[in-house]
């Protein structure tokens, strides 16, 4: 079953590199070797402990090429497996298993590596009552299946786009003239959410007395971050954010503020060890 992507082709997206990665003479490896009735059975299983995603689109890879492949799924995403744990048991046309393995295997390791790393960040989080978010740090073309990924670790997404919210950062406010003109010339235009990032506490009422609806506490430290929080006491949601680890966040979070926000979830994610074995029929 599909998740609900608005905006995701699915099929689209599965044809596309599908044929990125067959070019314009296909699986010449597989076709000089393996008989055209050939058929296997395969077993794709986690080699690390993770939070799996994306198995939904490692099948379609396998459909796109042999509809008739027969899929039992043995984890859901957003399972937290051990090594050694079987994801998907296939049976069906050997060449087209064997063509659509790397695109399938690349997709499901990228997005779990996501999804895991999430999860460490949402556990280092537990008890301080802060929000994860996700950033606009993703790959070009994989929005869409990144913010899926740190969904399904437990966080989640803040800014889809450019389109979604006014972010108003450093250089829209030198160009601005300041925190306020910068805020009221965002609402002159209508915009309903304007986030405002701020790194220094002097900034915060001004903000805030313009009309910003969200304040990005940039790049301060846990004690500042407490004082942040007490000025704007409630008034509009908080985000910490800037050079956020996992040594760090546990503090940052019990700060008091309403989110933190983490770049490296997408940015820097390791690929999950997950393969996939097949045997004849």
């Amino acid at each position: 079953m599909t998740p609900d992507l608005p905006g995701f082709d699915r099929d689209a997206f599965v044809a596309a590199t599908l044929a990125e990665d067959m070019g314009p003479a296909g699986d010449i490896t597989s076709t000089a070797v393996i008989p055209a009735d050939a058929r296997f059975v395969g077993t794709m299983a986690s080699r690390d402990a993770i939070v799996v995603a994306g198995l939904w689109l490692a099948e379609a890879f396998f459909r796109h090429l042999d509809p008739e492949v027969a899929i039992t799924r043995l984890a859901e995403d957003g399972a937290r497996v051990e090594p050694g744990t079987p994801l998907l048991r296939l049976k069906g046309r050997a060449r087209a298993m064997l063509t659509a393995e790397r695109s399938a295997l690349n997709t499901v390791q990228h997005l779990s590596g996501i999804a895991t790393m999430t999860a460490t960040y949402v556990d280092a989080l537990v008890g301080t009552g802060a929000i994860l978010l996700d950033t606009r740090k993703t790959i070009p073309g994989l929005r869409l299946l990144e913010k899926y990924a740190t969904r399904t670790g437990g966080a989640q997404n803040h800014r889809m786009g450019l389109w979604d919210a006014a972010m108003i950062k450093d250089n829209h406010v030198a160009v601005a003239g300041g925190v306020a003109p910068a805020v009221e010339r965002a609402r002159a235009a209508g915009i309903a959410r304007i986030i405002v990032e701020v790194d220094r506490i002097d900034q915060i009422e001004p903000a805030i007395a313009a009309g910003a609806t969200h304040l990005l506490l940039d790049n301060m430290d846990p004690a500042t971050l407490r004082e942040a929080v007490a000025v704007v006491d409630g008034r509009v949601p908080t985000e910490a954010s800037g050079g956020v680890r996992l040594e760090t966040i546990g503090a940052i979070g019990a700060a008091g503020v309403t989110y933190v926000s983490v770049g490296r979830l997408t940015q820097s994610a390791p690929a999950s060890d997950i393969g996939l074995d097949f045997a004849a029929l």
